[in-house]
């Protein structure tokens, strides 16, 4: 017997959805993926720093079918949103000595640390 007589039929290949990324297996996008990730290690992980990369990366995916064909002004990759001015925190509290938290004075106890009241009756 043959799978299209079991049911199987004939499987349609779709394009992949939104935020499904399949795996490049015949590696047509490395070249752009690796300079992305180059550029992510020279500045740190500063993503803002690498973006032109980071959309040559994503429109190569989309030029080869690995991701669905989007307009990527409107995924965040428009001038209007691009990220301007951006100063990377300096950890000045932490340097100062500011631990989170110091200012509560009183002991919270959660439920399961209160002693127990025999007299409740709920």
């Amino acid at each position: 017997m043959s799978a299209t007589s079991m049911g199987a039929g004939k499987q349609v290949v779709k394009p992949p959805q939104r935020g499904i990324f399949p795996l490049d297996h015949f590696a047509e996008c490395k070249k752009p993926m690796q300079t992305y990730l180059d550029c992510l290690q020279e500045h740190k992980d500063r993503h803002n720093e690498c973006r032109d990369f980071s959309r040559e990366y994503l429109q190569c995916r989309m030029d080869n079918g690995l991701m669905s064909k989007e307009n990527l002004d409107q995924m965040g990759y428009g001038e209007e949103q691009a990220v301007k001015n951006a100063k990377e925190y300096d950890n000045a509290k932490e340097k100062a000595g500011f631990i989170a938290g110091t200012h509560i004075s009183k002991e919270s106890k959660w439920w399961f640390q209160r002693p127990f009241n025999k007299e409740w009756k709920g």
